[in-house]
Parts: structure tokens; sequence; C-alpha cells
């Protein structure tokens, strides 16, 4: 299988308010870079679709190591919050839905044929990836607002 460096972020203007995600995959020396927005979101969601894009864009499976800066999405592997969740019918410590739970479910069913290891990286610090994953994210909030984008309040 094929060994995949995987970065990820998510950036929100406003929690909730537009956001954008990026996310880069090595291989070796080749390098892709996958970035988007949406209109109304929040941070963690924004999170947790860099990592689901990032995992759908895999032809095959791999060894994936996914770093992300994101203690949401880091813990809820390493703290075995999922398992958790997923034993207490997607319900929280509090006995209340687990929020994002459809990128939640999304993202398990994605990973599933790889190989993952999860690692925590420092955000806004000195890793080069993960400082790029973030000018991607908040580059498409930037690039949509420049556009004339607004968002609408419903």
């Amino acid at each position: 299988m094929k060994d995949i460096l995987m970065y990820t972020d998510g950036a929100c203007s406003g929690n909730p308010g537009p956001g954008g995600w990026g996310t880069v995959l090595m291989f070796g020396e080749h390098v892709k870079e996958i970035s988007g927005f949406m209109p109304d979101t929040t941070n963690n969601r924004m999170e947790l679709f860099a990592a689901v894009q990032g995992f759908t864009a895999l032809k095959q499976p791999c060894n994936v190591t996914l770093y992300s800066d994101s203690a949401y999405l880091v813990n809820a592997f390493k703290q075995n919050w999922i398992e958790t969740w997923k034993k207490n019918g997607w319900k929280n410590a509090a006995k209340k839905p687990v929020e994002n739970q459809d990128l939640w479910k999304w993202l398990l069913t994605v990973m599933q044929p790889h190989n993952v290891t999860i690692v925590k990286v420092k955000g806004h610090a000195d890793n080069p990836w993960n400082n790029r994953c973030d000018e991607l994210a908040t580059g498409q909030i930037k690039s949509h607002r420049q556009s004339g984008f607004q968002p609408v309040s419903v």
C-alpha cells in the first residue's frame, strides 16, 4: 500500500459563518492540494470536511498519516470519543445527539479502507504543510468575499 501524508485544516469567518477547508496530500514527490468553501458552516465542520475530502480523493487503500491541528478531530479518535458515541447510539455524555454526526459517519466510512494514523500538530506554528492548509482554507473565504459573496441571514 502507498504511504500518504495528509494535512488538513478548516476555517470559519464567524462561527457559524462562511467557511473554508484545505487539504494537502503527499505521496513521495507528488503533492496535491484541494480546498473548498461553504457559505454557512462552523469551524468544526470545516475541520471534519477537510479530512473527508482528503480520504475521498484517495483511489485505493493506503497507509495514511493524517496531520491536523484540530483537537476536536484528533481527540475524537485518540480519546475514543467515537467508540463511546457509537456505543451510546451517537449520543454524547450529556445524552444529547453528537454534533456533526453526519460528517463523523461520512469520515468513518471514507477512512475505512485505509490504515490511518492521526497526529496532532500545533496550529499557526512552524509546520509549513499545516500552514499551507490554513492558507487554502482561509483563501477560500477571502476569495468568496472578494467575489461579492454575502451570507444571507435566514
